[in-house]
This record gives C-alpha cells, sequence and structure tokens, in this order.
C-alpha cells in the first residue's frame, strides 16, 4: 500500500508538527507501508531510507497547484494523509483544497485529513486581490456548497478527518455540523525516541549530561517556547519554590518553534532573561532543541522528577509534549482549559491549576517534593495516562482503519 503524507512541516524544522510527522512515517514504514511524504523544499534531510521525501513545494500557493496535482498523478497513491494547520502552509487557501483536487483524479482514493489544531485555518484576506478572485473561482469548480472561508473544501471532502483533542472536535463540528459523522480523535504519541531506564541508568545518564547530582528535585519543561506556552509563570513559580525547598533545579528541553507562531521570534531569549531578573538563572538549563530521532531528549525526561506544562489555553491530548512526558511516568502538572478532555483526571493522572497561576504551580511542586506517596501516585496516573492515549500501536491502528472508505 502506497501512503503519500502531505506536510509543509518536516525535519530538519523545528516544529512539533515536523517530529510528529516523521515518526508517522517511520510507524507507517515499520508496518511494511510504501511511505512517501510531499513538504516544502526546505525540509530536504532525510535518515530513514524508506521513507521517501519530495521536498519540491515552495510557497504553497495557487501557482504550485499545478505541481501539486501533478505530482498525485505520478505518485499515484492508494491513500493520502494531510497534516494540517494554516501556519504550516503560511495561511494560504491552496492547500484546503487538495481532497477534491485528488478526487478529480483519482475519485477512489481515500483522502485523510489530520488538524493540528482547529484554531488557525487559512486566511484568504492575506492573498492578494488575484489570488482572492482565483479562489472564488475554486469555490464554483469545487460545486460551490459547503466549502468554508478557512478550511476549503478539507472538512467536506475528507473521507475522515482527524482530531487531535476534543476541544478541536467540538470546534470543527461547529464549523461544519456534517463533520461529526466522520471525525475520529487520535491523539498524538510520542515525539522522540524513548530511552530503556533499566536500574535507572538513564535517568543518571541524563542527569550527568545535565551537570545535576542524585538528590537534586528536578523540574522540566518539554517542549518548543512560544508564548501560548506561559513559560514565564513556571519561571516565577521556580522562584516561589526556590524561597522555600532547597537543591531544586529547572530545566527547559526545548528551543524556538521553526513555524511563524505569534511572537516566537525573541521569546526564548526573553525568557533566559527574565530567568536572571528573578535571579534563578544559575538553577535554570536551557537545553535548546533536541534531536527526536536519538535518545537525548528521553535521558532529559527520565532525569526529571515532575513536569509541568503552564499552558494559557490549558492542557490537551493534542500536545504532543505530553504524550513523550507521560510515556515517561513523570508526574504532571499543567494549567487548566476550558474544555478538559475526559482523559484528565485531577488529582489521578495529572494536577491542574488555572493558567497564569504561579503561585498554584508553585504549591504543587513543593507538595511534590514534600509528600514520596503522592509522588509515586502521580508517576502510576502518568503511566496509565499514556498506556490508555498516547499509544502509537493504537494511534497507527487507527490511522490504518480511517484509510479503509
Amino acid at each position: 500500500m502506497r501512503i503519500l503524507v502531505i506536510s509543509a512541516a518536516y525535519p530538519p524544522m523545528h516544529a512539533g508538527e515536523a517530529t510528529n510527522a516523521y515518526h508517522l512515517c517511520k510507524h507507517l514504514a515499520d508496518r511494511g507501508l510504501e511511505v512517501h511524504v510531499l513538504t516544502s523544499t526546505a525540509n530536504r534531510n532525510n535518515d530513514d531510507p524508506r521513507i521517501h521525501v519530495h521536498a519540491v513545494m515552495n510557497e504553497w500557493s495557487w501557482s504550485e497547484m499545478f505541481r501539486m496535482r501533478s505530482f498525485f498523478r505520478r505518485c499515484a497513491p492508494d491513500a493520502v494523509y494531510l497534516m494540517y494547520i494554516g501556519l504550516m502552509y503560511k495561511c494560504h487557501p491552496m492547500i484546503t483544497f487538495a481532497p477534491t483536487i485528488l478526487k478529480k483524479l483519482f475519485p477512489h482514493v481515500p483522502f485523510v485529513t489530520r488538524y493540528e489544531s482547529a484554531f488557525v485555518g487559512a486566511d484568504p484576506s492575506r492573498t492578494s486581490l488575484p489570488a482572492r478572485l482565483f479562489r472564488r473561482a475554486m469555490v464554483q469548480w469545487a460545486g460551490g456548497s459547503d466549502v468554508a472561508y478557512g478550511s476549503g473544501t478539507l472538512l467536506r471532502d475528507s473521507n475522515h478527518v482527524i482530531a487531535l483533542c476534543e476541544r478541536h472536535r467540538a470546534m470543527l463540528i461547529e464549523e461544519w455540523p456534517l463533520v461529526n459523522e466522520k471525525v475520529l480523535l487520535i491523539p498524538p504519541p510520542p515525539n522522540l525516541r524513548i530511552a530503556p531506564n533499566q536500574d535507572g541508568m538513564a535517568r543518571s545518564q541524563g542527569r550527568t549530561k545535565l551537570g545535576l547530582t542524585g538528590t537534586d528535585f528536578v523540574i522540566v519543561f518539554f517542549g518548543y517556547l512560544y508564548r501560548t506556552k506561559g513559560v514565564e509563570f513556571l519561571l516565577r513559580a521556580f522562584q516561589v519554590v526556590r524561597e522555600k525547598r532547597k537543591g531544586v533545579k529547572l530545566v527547559f528541553v526545548g528551543g524556538k518553534v521553526g513555524l511563524d507562531v505569534e511572537e516566537s521570534g525573541d521569546y526564548f531569549e526573553r525568557m533566559q532573561s527574565l530567568a536572571r531578573e528573578l535571579q534563578i538563572d544559575k538553577d535554570v538549563t536551557w537545553t535548546g532543541a533536541v534531536n527526536s530521532d536519538t535518545e537525548e531528549g528521553s535521558l532529559y525526561l527520565h532525569s526529571a522528577d515532575v513536569a509541568v506544562l503552564p499552558f494559557l489555553q490549558g492542557v490537551q491530548l493534542n500536545n504532543s509534549s505530553l504524550a513523550s512526558i507521560a510515556a515517561h511516568s513523570l508526574p504532571i502538572i499543567a494549567s487548566r482549559g476550558p474544555l478538559l478532555d475526559k482523559a484528565f483526571v485531577d488529582g489521578a493522572n495529572i494536577l491542574l491549576c488555572e493558567p497564569k497561576d504561579h503561585r498554584a504551580i508553585a504549591q504543587y511542586i513543593v507538595q511534590l517534593i514534600d509528600d514520596p506517596r503522592l509522588l509515586a501516585r502521580m508517576r502510576i496516573g502518568a503511566t496509565k495516562l499514556a498506556q490508555e492515549w498516547f499509544s502509537w500501536d493504537t494511534a497507527i491502528e487507527r490511522t490504518l482503519a480511517s484509510f479503509k472508505v
């Protein structure tokens, strides 16, 4: 079976969407499928010869629509899997007509769209007047009805639509109610190679690499850093914790994101400056981006005692960093969003607080430092969360099932 994965984000781009696309392709190849990737010209690196990377797209604009169409014809896939968020395609609407373009060539080939986020779709208003006029013509060509402004024909003409969390699924159904019949919930599994931790060896190796001692209590943040991650509130929480307890360290595993996320440009540097301003910088380590195809990131996670995700929009199943953290059985402190996924049970597999509440974060950290039984219970809860919701085997089985029409 020949699978075509379309993703403008792919290594060496630094983005969670890029690393998850790569690991998805690796797991599909592990099942014996022939995997092809259509991606941007900058994404030429490929460390797995089983994955055929076609880095031929530049702007993903109307001028490249016929290039994409010709590629569909040459590749002749048995199924197409589009990873979509507007930011990956510079918010241009061309890619939102991809399922219709494919169906004109291969009517019976299944097309599956995975929404990395339901918040950021295409924005035709940001394109030129000729581009907007061309889109109007495309709407008529595509049938005129049920063509969404931000999603084009993705919801109408995809055979299945994959949402990564309950909130995204609800938003997609609100945008086009009929998608309820074909939307699937498949959270993203871990984005890294997990190191075995037999007899605590990985934990010890990770601490050695980070310059930490065996007695340090280590707090970790895992993932790319940009404004909505709420890192400043973790830094302020750490300042409070350090005033109350000794031997506490904070490690940030991750660097700048490669997508054009709001205020992402200098956020990493501003957070480092804030750490110095709060006079906690000597106890804070910044690893920068890690290679997801090595065990480096996993060693750092094994070295930690607790993970904190202070996201401004709240924690959700779509947060790929969460899957990696849970896979390492780390107690999780996170902010609560407006719609909580049923997977999360406060006090059992996660400790929740309100966004921007750095004092609540600090209080939870101190509780975990002081109460070994609570720490152990939250480790067990995280392990169960990973097993039930973030299994690659389950995700691949459900993904393959979505190709059956």
